[in-house]
């Protein structure tokens, strides 16, 4: 489980120091940077993080956080199929039904990283929270 999906909540837990989530989410992102993990995000990502960050930063800042984001992470494509995938799922919410195909259609993702797993509770893929990922990690070494 070294390829993972790293889901909008877990990015905003790093970027906003949201605590006692924060530190897990660190640990995490650190991981990818090192290049011990590959860590990746979507599109949908990526625009859901603009617009949160831009509330509270200017365009130009939240564009260099996320060009630093996306040299430590990757960025999977969507395309059609996916997003019909998403549409024709039993998904409750049509954004997690996106980032699930993405990682499920990637050849790379063997996990989703978010704090609401319940909310991916139809994936095929795993799910774990940022926190039992970690622990995972260091119980499998």
């Amino acid at each position: 489980m070294r390829q993972i999906l790293i889901d909008t909540d877990v990015i905003l837990d790093f970027f906003f120091d949201r605590q006692p989530f924060a530190d897990s989410s660190s640990s995490v992102i650190s991981l990818c940077e090192s290049k011990l993990i590959e860590g990746y995000i979507t599109p949908v990502i990526c625009s859901n993080l603009y617009y949160l960050l831009r509330k509270t930063a200017s365009h130009n800042k939240v564009i260099d956080k996320l060009k630093k984001l996306s040299s430590i992470l990757g960025i999977l494509p969507m395309d059609r199929n996916i997003v019909i995938q998403a549409l024709n799922s039993e998904f409750k919410d049509s954004e997690d039904a996106l980032q699930n195909f993405a990682a499920k259609y990637s050849s790379n993702v063997d996990v989703i990283l978010t704090r609401n797993v319940k909310d991916y509770s139809k994936s095929d893929i795993g799910v774990l929270t940022p926190e039992s990922y970690l622990k995972y990690i260091i119980d499998s070494h």
